[in-house]
């Protein structure tokens, strides 16, 4: 699915005062991806303005996974070019509630390297920034993910018959990224499951007409070798 964004620089708004993100993440559903990789929690700065940095990746390009059980999904070099720049905030489980930090207030960063989508925040002296501090430090956090909706994707089938089919995610709003407790936990929508399930059900009725085809034409050759002989 693929959504035109205006060739104009900016946000650009239509006469309604919608930006094309608006409009483009209309019906879309939150998702939420994780990484089972480790976290990071590091000093700099100098002893005047030491503070402690908390970093991980929130998403692995090129790395397949499997979703639900249902179909297997692979976030494509590109998908997160759209989203540099945008204000992002990071938390704590998703949790709006927890903030860690923020892009816009240089309170936290993301950028794209040739493995994947990488933040990092400097915490707040409260008590969450020092919770989850104390989390990460010890290695009771030792995952991340990042939340958003899909604005393009491209589906495939399995390479043989009994494999899932494949979600290549090719463009995406980025919602939050977040150190999380439960790195093995992503979360999918009904409509991306029921598209998995179709192109999975298309696969079969393919598999279906081949079968029948060949038994209708080993059927034609048998009643022809038949009639020779007859």
């Amino acid at each position: 699915m693929a959504d035109e964004r205006p060739a104009t620089a900016g946000e650009t708004t239509s006469d309604d005062g919608r930006t094309w993100l608006n409009r483009a993440l209309e019906g879309r559903r939150r998702e939420s991806r994780t990484v089972a990789r480790a976290v990071e929690a590091r000093a700099t700065g100098d002893d005047r303005g030491a503070h402690t940095e908390i970093a991980g990746y929130a998403a692995l390009f090129n790395t397949p996974a499997t979703i639900a059980e249902q179909f297997v999904e692979v976030i494509d070099e590109g998908a997160f070019d759209d989203t540099i720049g945008d204000d992002v905030r990071v938390l704590f489980n998703h949790d709006p509630n927890q903030l860690l930090g923020r892009t816009k207030s240089g309170t936290a960063t993301i950028a794209v390297d040739a493995d994947g989508l990488r933040y990092t925040v400097t915490p707040p002296a409260t008590q969450v920034g020092r919770d989850v501090l104390e989390l990460v430090q010890r290695g009771d956090v030792d995952g991340s993910s990042f939340g958003f909706r899909v604005l393009e994707d491209r589906w495939t089938p399995g390479a043989t018959a009994g494999d899932l089919p494949v979600r290549h995610v090719q463009r995406v709003a980025l919602l939050d990224v977040s150190p999380v407790t439960v790195p093995a936990y992503s979360e999918t929508t009904a409509e991306v499951r029921d598209q998995a399930a179709a192109v999975e059900a298309g696969v079969k009725a393919a598999e279906a007409a081949t079968v029948a085809a060949l038994a209708a034409r080993r059927l034609a050759d048998a009643k022809q070798r038949i009639d020779e002989h007859t």
